[in-house]
């Protein structure tokens, strides 16, 4: 197990997926990454998965029905079996082929879909895992390089616009519309992708917490490919 560069000292490795559940966030440490490089063709079974909309989520039943080369099988062995451990854990994985994610446009000055920057929030103790199998990876930022959106002064007075209630509901209004969750990045910051094939467990906003919440985006669809995302 090791750290990252000085510049990213917010993430640890290891090396397997028990060292993944179980080594603790503390400190400055809020995303630990299990780095893999993954055999198999994941191409292959997004071009084989029928989909139903932007967001398709991918059943094992399905999965194990489709039809696949050598490498292709191997893939979905990498799949399932990341499935089962994730399960076995007491988590909830879901397997997703993505076009796009919808873009809020409610607010435009402030959106609040996922391309933005945001934490995960929980009433109770939990983790955020992803991987990324195909396609563009997701990005996490240094907690130290993004700002509360909600705290600067130019957006908030914009919100104050918006909010019709006494002053003392202000906060509650913010935290209803999720507004308290987005984060700005800094002139200077440096998101760093999570990358192809690598399994991330990131930090949440719960009760029981010891550090800051771990700040991440989806990509933009630059690349013109689905993703292929295992996310609970």
């Amino acid at each position: 197990m090791m750290d990252l560069s000085d510049g990213e000292r917010h993430i640890r490795r290891v090396t397997n997926f028990q060292d993944l559940v179980t080594t603790p966030f503390k400190g400055e440490v809020n995303a630990i990454c299990w780095a893999r490089t993954l055999a198999g063709d994941f191409s292959e079974i997004v071009s084989k998965i029928a989909l139903t909309g932007n967001i398709t989520e991918v059943d094992p039943a399905e999965l194990r029905a489709l039809q696949l080369s050598e490498q292709g099988e191997l893939a979905r062995e990498v799949l399932l079996n990341d499935l089962q451990a994730l399960k076995d854990h007491g988590a909830s994985p879901v397997l997703n082929v993505i076009d796009h994610y919808d873009q809020d446009d409610t607010f435009p000055f402030f959106p609040t879909d996922v391309y933005s920057f945001h934490v995960d929030r929980s009433p109770i103790p939990t983790d955020t895992f992803l991987c990324t199998y195909y396609g563009d990876a997701s990005d996490i930022l240094p907690n130290a390089q993004g700002q509360q959106k909600i705290l600067i002064p130019a957006i908030r007075a914009e919100l104050e616009k918006l909010y019709h209630g006494p002053a003392e509901g202000f906060d509650s209004f913010l935290s209803e519309h999720f507004f308290d969750l987005h984060y700005q990045a800094s002139p200077d910051a440096r998101p760093i992708s999570l990358g192809v094939g690598n399994l991330w467990r990131l930090a949440v906003d719960h009760p029981e917490s010891q550090v800051p919440p771990c700040l991440h985006r989806a990509p933009r669809e630059k690349s013109g490919q689905k993703r292929l995302l295992l996310i609970c």
